[in-house]
């Protein structure tokens, strides 16, 4: 099978159109097409249903797509294993990053590899960690800067990981901000300014409430960090947030307690580099992972 012909029907599938693949590949329409239907002739058998107005994988379509990520994986790891180790590192570097290591982590590292790796081009996308992973299964990138997720996929590997201290915060002039050690339930009588439901964060603060038997009341949630942490300090309600955010307009709620027990050390959550398992690193991968180990201290 033709590894360009693989890589066209599986852009195909992942971007839902023939002329995004197309575009995404660098690629005509006719000509993707046509690699398409190369590789329908040489299986004998239809993969992709262009007879309806959205075109629709076939099962055996279906059946194909595992194998033909796999085959391209291994051509892609055949490729690193054949890469000189040579002190010249070059070619493109594709990463995402969510907001948060965009704003607080990655400028950092990349202003260090950009001075010690000149030849490689890096092609960078932002996006929520739930979309990361997504993007990562569809080999969009090589590496992914994310949240780690306590239900992460098998199918991923973790490179690099560190803890993100996270603290409760409410704006400096707060009735919560008065308090000296305030329990949850006087958090449960203010609004809560918190990520979406979907997020670790939330997760985590949701189930302290649960073991409290108290209501949490989530008001305008918002995945951008920034946002929270300016509605915070003007006073919209309480929040958690990484402490490297904290300035002069939020004051730290030290101390919050459930049964008399502080609670800080379970709003704690991990960042790291993850990649595709079964997919080695390429050369400029391995030389940002590097960096980032360093500057942040995390192990594989």
């Amino acid at each position: 099978m033709d590894s360009n012909a693989l890589k066209a029907f599986l852009s195909i599938v992942d971007q839902g159109s023939f002329s995004e693949a197309a575009e995404q590949l660098h690629l005509s329409q006719p000509a993707i097409s046509k690699r398409l239907a190369a590789l329908e002739n040489q299986l004998g058998t239809t993969l992709v249903d262009r007879s309806h107005r959205q075109m629709r994988v076939t099962d055996s379509g279906a059946r194909l797509l595992p194998h033909a990520r796999k085959i391209l994986d291994e051509i892609h790891n055949a490729r690193v294993a054949l890469s000189p180790d040579s002190a010249l590192i070059e070619g493109e570097l594709q990463i995402i990053a969510s907001h948060h290591i965009g704003l607080h982590h990655l400028p950092n590292w990349l202003r260090r590899f950009k001075r010690e790796y000149p030849q490689v081009a890096i092609n960078l996308q932002f996006m929520e960690s739930d979309a990361a992973y997504e993007q990562m299964h569809k080999r969009n990138a090589e590496l992914a800067f994310v949240t780690l997720s306590d239900s992460m996929a098998p199918s991923f590997s973790v490179f690099a990981h560190w803890s993100d201290p996270m603290v409760f915060v409410a704006g400096a002039d707060h009735p919560l901000a008065r308090l000296e050690k305030p329990n949850l339930s006087d958090l449960a009588n203010h609004p809560a300014l918190l990520p979406d439901t979907s997020t670790s964060t939330y997760r985590m603060v949701s189930r302290l409430f649960l073991e409290e038997n108290l209501i949490l009341h989530p008001q305008m949630p918002t995945n951008y960090l920034e946002t929270l942490k300016v509605m915070t300090g003007v006073g919209l309600g309480w929040s958690v947030l990484p402490l490297r955010m904290v300035d002069g307009s939020l004051k730290v709620l030290d101390g919050v307690l459930a049964q008399g027990m502080p609670v800080g050390n379970r709003v704690t959550r991990a960042l790291g580099a993850i990649g595709l398992a079964g997919r080695q690193p390429g050369n400029a991968a391995k030389a940002l992972l590097a960096i980032v180990q360093e500057e942040e201290g995390g192990s594989e």
